[in-house]
């Protein structure tokens, strides 16, 4: 699988160009779209990091006119595989490209599998959810896939949004269909995310691509509330002055109406989004908005919308995200045409309570246990994920989610053609236990991720510094575009936290053990503390002053530049 003939490394920078001009009318590609797309016609797996709305999908559009075979692009939202479609060119050479999904019917899916197989669409979309149906894999096996890629990948990490479970068996999919070349895309991955990305995509030395994560036009600004009320009406005051068009991201359908109501009453044309409305109404406004013809959406956080929408020039959010990494994906539907864009949130401390409570939220003991004792009834004869579905009554969802756990606690193992076992010598009621504590280091460490945000919402730092170190990144501050900055350029600096001396024994991206948290990261550092995403507890921030102060609470494993860094070889 790879290209269709071998070619130097000038060689085919000079094709892909070629192909990007003459195919899709770009006269030139950024560095570091040109390498990864060179890494995908190597056959080489590739992880690409790159902020929202950098070209991440060119990654593999130009490549497909070349390749040997279809590009698999696994894609989470019908509409954004059908703004990829309308998006590609015309003419002879384009790639051409079909989506297989639940709206189709049976003539329509037909006909989508025949176009992969006369070669007339060498872009295939599918969702996770597709990917889970043996039918599925088999016409995909039998289609020899050049390119397996996977968009918003960090929902395959138990870190990243994993509100879809389907995409933590991608895996197993990819090595169903014969274990084409893997292409992952992302615009938000720390190092400890992007390592778990590369494992359960069973990447194989892979490339790394990580651009800066800034995006310096969007200004950064919070707003803080005691009142309810006081924040609603700021709320649709900002968003009824501001350049339009916009985007206000609400926690709950509820507020979404409200707020899109009351814009409507001030003479906008504001809509509301959420997963509650029918699909063709969603689609209605999704068109909408795109055309220019709505001034705001209102839509609910945990939903998005896959907007891909130039000239948006702001995001407002009506409460505290679950976590920084959503709200850095949403934020960064704005301002993508590189001139000046604002991001504001509007936050009560009590946000913080609803936001726990959505990552409390789980499988509960009772569907473990009922999955698990259904797989130890399967002990000599593997059963799949549809049969234990119809076994239990459970629902898909449930199902998916609980069998994921069960085999990150080493109590369950999928097979090569999807069939599932219970891993030898595990009891049922020990299988439920192993998944239990897992899931529990799952809620733990998404709570961890609200208390990130929370503290974003109330840093008396930069916010831009705050923001991109927690993926990794390190900014140095004063950023200039954030409100604190500007209180600081005014005068009304806040005390700056001193560097401590044991800062230069704590590097950023150093892997460290802490004696009660197990294993980590070291995210940032901010003077007197560190920041550190540990694999089973989630995010802390330790006082230095603390950790000098007793030699066996962290321990550094190793730093940056050492063997452990698990990404394969990088490219920037």
């Amino acid at each position: 699988m790879g290209s269709k003939e071998s070619r130097t490394e000038p060689d085919r920078a000079e094709r892909l160009r070629e192909v990007a001009a003459e195919v899709f009318g770009w006269d030139t590609l950024l560095p570091e779209q040109l390498t990864a797309m060179q890494w995908v016609l190597q056959g080489d797996d590739a992880l690409v990091v790159m902020p929202t709305g950098s070209g991440k999908s060119a990654v593999y559009q130009v490549p497909s006119v070349l390749l040997s075979g279809p590009v698999v692009v696994v894609s989470p939202l019908l509409a954004l595989q059908r703004d990829q479609i309308a998006g590609l060119p015309d003419g002879d050479r384009s790639p051409g490209a079909v989506a297989v999904n639940s709206d189709l019917g049976a003539a329509q899916t037909q006909a989508a599998w025949e176009a992969v197989g006369r070669g007339e669409a060498r872009l295939l979309y599918l969702s996770p959810e597709q990917l889970a149906k043996d039918e599925v894999l088999d016409r995909l096996a039998e289609s020899s896939p050049a390119l397996f890629v996977v968009d918003e990948a960090q929902c395959v990490s138990s870190w990243g949004h994993d509100f879809r479970p389907d995409y933590l068996r991608l895996g197993q999919a990819i090595r169903r269909v014969g274990g084409p070349p893997v292409l992952a895309l992302t615009a938000t991955a720390a190092p400890p995310v992007r390592r778990e990305i590369t494992e359960r995509l069973g990447m194989r030395d892979p490339r790394v691509m990580v651009t800066g994560f800034d995006r310096p036009n969007i200004r950064l600004e919070v707003r803080r509330f005691t009142d309810e009320d006081e924040r609603h009406q700021v709320v649709v005051e900002r968003a009824a002055a501001e350049p339009k068009p916009g985007i206000v991201y609400a926690a709950t359908r509820k507020d979404s109406e409200y707020y899109a109501g009351e814009l409507a009453r001030l003479g906008l044309t504001a809509e509301a989004y959420h997963a509650g409305l029918p699909a063709a109404e969603r689609a209605r406004i999704h068109d909408a908005y795109l055309a220019g013809e709505a001034d705001v959406v209102v839509a609910t956080s945990a939903f998005g919308m896959g907007i891909d929408k130039e000239d948006v020039r702001f995001v407002l959010h009506a409460s505290l995200p679950g976590s920084l990494d959503a709200y850095y994906q949403e934020i960064g539907r704005c301002g993508r045409d590189g001139h000046p864009a604002l991001a504001v949130l509007h936050y009560r401390p009590q946000d913080t309570g609803m936001q726990s409570y959505f990552a409390g939220r789980g499988p509960s003991r009772e569907t473990l246990s009922e999955v698990a004792d259904a797989l130890h009834d399967h002990r000599r004869d593997p059963t799949d994920l549809d049969e234990l579905r119809r076994e239990t009554g459970l629902s898909r969802n449930r199902v998916t989610t609980a069998v994921n756990l069960l085999e990150e606690a080493e109590a369950a193992t999928t097979g090569a053609e999807g069939e599932v076992r219970p891993a030898p010598g595990v009891s049922p009621d020990r299988a439920v236990e192993r998944a239990a504590e897992t899931g529990q280091a799952h809620r733990q460490t998404d709570r961890s991720r609200v208390e990130m945000a929370r503290a974003y919402a109330e840093t008396t730092g930069c916010r831009r510094h705050f923001l991109l170190a927690y993926f990794g990144e390190d900014y140095p501050a004063p950023c200039g575009n954030c409100d604190v900055c500007d209180e600081k350029d005014a005068g009304n600096e806040p005390s700056e936290r001193r560097a401590h001396p044991a800062a230069a024994s704590f590097p950023v991206g150093s892997a460290v053990r802490h004696a009660q948290w197990g294993e980590g990261t070291v995210l940032s550092e901010d003077g007197d503390r560190i920041t550190v995403l540990f694999d089973r507890s989630g995010y802390r921030t330790l006082a230095l002053e603390a950790v000098a102060g007793r030699d066996d609470l962290l321990t550094v494993l190793s730093r940056p530049g050492d063997d452990r860094s698990g990404e394969g070889r990088t490219g920037t």
